[in-house]
């Protein structure tokens, strides 16, 4: 919309987005001063990154693969590419089934974190000849690209749990040299002239979308934590927002949480006056400023 219709998109009243790659374009935006409207990055808000991409991934990776490939995980080398709240899901999922997880990361806070989790952190040109499975989880591009993939070891599974379907450079395997074989939906095999083939899920999409689905109580947080950033947007008065990206405030996402309480019978303690102005909060919330890391 912005480059094909920029009057449209002058005229919207704000912008609501919940992907990893969208959220990065409107800061990009937002820093060149090309950012017209105020919008809302709700993928950092703490009730989606952590219930949609932590523990939504951690159930939907392994019913993926299983429906699509049928594979027993206990014993299987997995390499898991980022090991951000998506990572972190995967990762740990594949260990509980009993497989030998190793990651890949950038960021030397989320490498420690994945050692102190019991992981080896790796170059992926260091593992990439032993590893069964190869899971994408980091929203960037060319992750894996052709060479990775002509020195992964015969029956090797390939596919993609971040956000763009450019991860794994599935393009360079459109060529002569290598022969797809589609097995089934959501399933191909790419073989080699040797006879080698890799197994790639989905084509390098999402592959807990294709091969899988998500949850409603998954799909019911992220559409509630949606829903209130559009109704603020919509109802703040002129001026509040400026052409700028911000965060979901605190108070929301921590109603977005309270509303689904219910579904465990959870009951929360209450604060008692003493208690609040000791710690200096309001007895009913914001509980946690907002740099605070869950």
């Amino acid at each position: 919309m912005f480059k094909r219709f920029p009057v449209l998109f002058a005229g919207l009243k704000g912008i609501v987005e919940e992907s990893l790659t969208g959220v990065h374009r409107l800061y990009q935006l937002a820093r060149s001063g090309k950012l017209c409207v105020p919008a809302i990055n709700v993928n950092d808000s703490v009730v989606k990154s952590k219930f949609d991409n932590h523990y939504c991934c951690r159930e939907s990776i392994l019913d993926s693969i299983k429906r699509a490939t049928d594979i027993m995980f206990g014993g299987k080398h997995v390499c898991v590419c980022g090991y951000g709240e998506v990572g972190k899901g995967c990762a740990a999922a594949l260990k509980g089934l009993g497989a030998v997880v190793c990651v890949t990361e950038i960021d030397p806070i989320c490498a420690l974190q994945a050692s102190f989790d019991g992981f080896r952190v790796v170059r992926l040109e260091e593992a990439v000849r032993a590893i069964d499975i190869l899971i994408t989880c980091t929203g960037n591009k060319n992750v894996v690209n052709r060479e990775h993939m002509d020195h992964l070891k015969n029956g090797c599974i390939v596919c993609n749990m971040g956000h763009s379907n450019t991860e794994i450079d599935v393009e360079s395997l459109r060529n002569s040299d290598v022969r797809w074989e589609h097995v089934r939906s959501q399933v191909d095999h790419i073989i080699w002239p040797d006879g080698k083939r890799i197994v790639l899920l989905a084509e390098g999409r999402l592959v807990n979308l294709c091969c899988s689905s998500v949850p409603s109580f998954v799909v019911s947080i992220t559409s509630t934590t949606q829903s209130l950033a559009l109704i603020e947007l919509f109802r703040a008065p002129p001026g509040r927002y400026k052409h700028d990206v911000y965060l979901l405030p605190k108070k929301m996402d921590e109603y977005v949480a309270s509303l689904h309480l219910s579904t465990f019978d959870a009951h929360l303690t209450e604060l008692s006056d003493e208690q609040a102005q000791y710690v200096g909060l309001p007895k009913n919330g914001p509980f946690k400023p907002h740099y605070y890391r869950y």
